[in-house]
């Protein structure tokens, strides 16, 4: 057995497998896909991408092409999810502690001018009073 050859497919494989982990389930559900998986499919596929360029045959070639094709739909779906739940949502909608891309004020500043803050989801909000 070739030593070479069998970190190979299994690099084929891994990466397959990961990209049907990550794409099974509701495409509307976010909890049916997970972010580090996405994560582990992109770096398995590139790492997969990199193996097969030392192929010279024609199915290799075939084969580095549908990895290429792979590795673009998995960058892109890591850009949608970045700007789906960052971006899309802003700061303060986003589902905090969920995935990395969860972005959130740390630091709010209270201002009490002519009234309490309040707070919401344990951080202080800033409450206004208004002139009458």
């Amino acid at each position: 057995m070739n030593l070479e050859k069998v970190v190979f497919g299994f690099f084929i494989v891994l990466a397959a497998t990961l990209n049907f982990g990550f794409f099974l389930g509701d495409i509307d559900n976010v909890a049916h896909h997970n972010i580090y998986e996405l994560y582990a499919a992109v770096v398995v596929d590139l790492i997969a991408t990199v193996l097969k360029f030392g192929d010279r045959t024609q199915i290799g070639a075939v084969h580095l092409a549908t990895s290429l094709v792979a590795d673009l739909q998995l960058i892109a779906a890591t850009v949608v999810w970045a700007y789906a739940t960052g971006v899309a949502r802003g700061p303060d909608r986003a589902p905090h502690g969920k995935h990395p891309f969860a972005f959130r004020r740390r630091a709010v500043r209270e201002h009490r001018v002519g009234g309490a803050a309040r707070r919401r989801n344990g951080v202080a909000v800033a409450t206004l009073a208004r002139p009458r």
